[in-house]
């Protein structure tokens, strides 16, 4: 099989799993339990904190585990609406964010709450200068995603954080860091944002775990989950701790050679854009420039039909976000691209591992599907 979609998720790595079994095993206490066996596994589970937390640049009493992105964003926006829900019910976010950010918004406008949607232009981007402009005084919060999961462009979202200190907002920031953390640099500490969601999941992790960042402009907290008072009160459920050992082993291996890793997948991006570009009616989207995406069009030749077929030959990429489920992507609406080029997208995403074979293996079966299939009307 060759895999190009590890923007949707990743294989869980051998060590990951090693690591997982090893807790399943030998470490299944309950960290709450106040026998030694209990003590054990809160040890471990600090300690995996301590390693996720330094990966992503904050203190460990910063981060809260939860059971993935989705869930971290729900929380995120859900908190900064009740700490700021004397400042206004005003929303600033983009047309292009990740459904686990903007289906909660949607639910706050049937609340009472306006919601700005930010439009990206043509190449997919959003500037500072388009949060300024929405920013009023009852903004309460602005969600701008680091990394787009589908175009892979990147977001200012520290340039945001500047110009709302120096606008002197009360609005939290919110960035969904799901597809940026550990494959473009950037720390909690310098960013700027108040809240940050990460997942395991896209780092050969597993499926099931995730994050939440919170800074310390955030005070008045509020609990996405109530019950017996885990994650220091805020975030109730007895902790996954294999799937967080797992998270930690994962941050440890993508770590080690970091830069290294990240410069060659932004060279296998950039030779993967020059071959497909060698087949015609193929056109980039966007101008992303996260190392680990790359979206082209094969204009005309419905995506959902490419992926199907690729797939039966083993070859693993998709349409634009795996969450769609074959609707057209709302990114893509949004980057108002014509309905041929819209229906021809596909993401492919990259990881360290992946070779020039693989890409070569890609391009080869996409020219056979032009040169044998009709395109639509």
């Amino acid at each position: 099989m060759i895999y190009l979609d590890h923007a949707a998720t990743t294989p869980v790595a051998r060590e990951v799993a090693d690591t997982m079994y090893d807790v399943l095993l030998n470490g299944s206490g309950n960290p709450s339990s106040q026998y030694p066996y209990g003590a054990a596994a809160k040890k471990r589970l600090e300690a995996d904190r301590a390693v996720i937390a330094a990966a992503l640049g904050c203190k460990p009493d910063e981060l809260y585990f939860t059971s993935c992105g989705t869930e971290s964003d729900n929380w995120a926006i859900r908190l900064a609406a009740h700490q700021n829900r004397r400042v206004g019910k005003h929303i600033i976010t983009t047309a292009v964010e990740h459904s686990a950010v903007l289906e909660p918004c949607r639910q706050l406008e049937q609340e009472g709450y306006a919601v700005t949607y930010l439009a990206p232009d043509r190449q997919g981007s959003i500037t500072a200068q388009q949060v300024a402009d929405a920013l009023r005084e009852d903004t309460a919060l602005v969600s701008v995603m680091l990394v787009n999961n589908e175009t892979g462009c990147v977001f200012p979202v520290g340039e945001i954080a500047r110009l709302l200190r120096e606008r002197g907002s009360k609005a939290l920031l919110h960035t969904d860091a799901v597809q940026a953390f550990l494959k473009l640099p950037f720390r909690a500490d310098t960013l700027g944002a108040d809240l940050i969601s990460v997942s395991g999941h896209k780092l050969n992790a597993p499926k099931g775990v995730g994050a939440l960042y919170i800074g310390p402009r955030c005070r008045a907290v509020r609990p996405l989950l109530a019950g017996g008072g885990q994650e220091r009160g805020l975030r109730s459920g007895t902790e996954a701790t294999a799937q967080i050992a797992g998270f930690a082993k994962a941050v440890e291996l993508r770590l080690e050679g970091y830069e290294e890793k990240l410069a060659r997948m932004a060279q296998l991006k950039q030779y993967a854009l020059e071959q497909l570009l060698t087949i015609d009616g193929v056109v980039r989207i966007g101008n992303g420039d996260a190392p680990h995406i790359l979206s082209v069009s094969l204009v005309g030749y419905p995506s959902a039909n490419v992926v199907t077929e690729l797939g039966a030959q083993g070859i693993c990429i998709s349409a634009g976000s795996a969450c769609h489920r074959g609707k057209l992507s709302h990114v893509y609406a949004a980057m108002k691209l014509d309905k041929k080029t819209a229906a021809g997208v596909l993401r492919v995403s990259f990881a360290p591992e992946t070779t020039e074979a693989d890409v070569d293996a890609l391009v080869s079966a996409l020219r056979r599907h032009r040169e044998t299939r009709f395109p639509m009307l």
